[in-house]
């Protein structure tokens, strides 16, 4: 396997999918990572030459990815919650933030059910 930002990128895939491997690299930018390397995004890890392989980690390198991304991306959230917003306070509170319904659904951010004692459903 060969290694690019510190993490293993399977062999036996195209060089555009491989490196969606890498947090903070999604298919359009593995693709223009390759392009700007003047290498075939379809063409398999396992074909790279390591001069090849040096050009990508290269061009790779340009990107905010990883460590940093994540440390970034919370600090965003907890800046929300300093400053009170109210997208700050759905992080805090575990709920949904982008807007969606929370009365049926949202189980993923709220967990599971809490029974409330002594309350039982209406029949209608």
């Amino acid at each position: 396997m060969a290694r690019i930002l510190n993490i293993e990128i399977p062999d036996n895939k195209a060089v555009r999918v491989s490196l969606t491997y890498i947090f903070g690299i999604g298919m359009s930018t593995g693709k223009k990572i390759c392009l700007d390397a003047n290498i075939d995004p379809e063409k398999k890890v396992k074909d790279l030459s390591e001069e090849e392989l040096r050009k990508i980690r290269k061009e790779a390198a340009k990107y905010i990815t990883e460590g940093d991304l994540r440390r970034e991306t919370q600090l965003n959230i907890k800046r929300l919650m300093e400053i009170k917003t109210y997208r700050g306070m759905r992080h805090r509170q575990g709920l949904p933030v982008r807007g969606q319904s929370s009365k049926q659904n949202a189980r993923t951010r709220k967990g599971p059910r809490k029974t409330v004692a002594n309350k039982k459903k209406v029949k209608k």
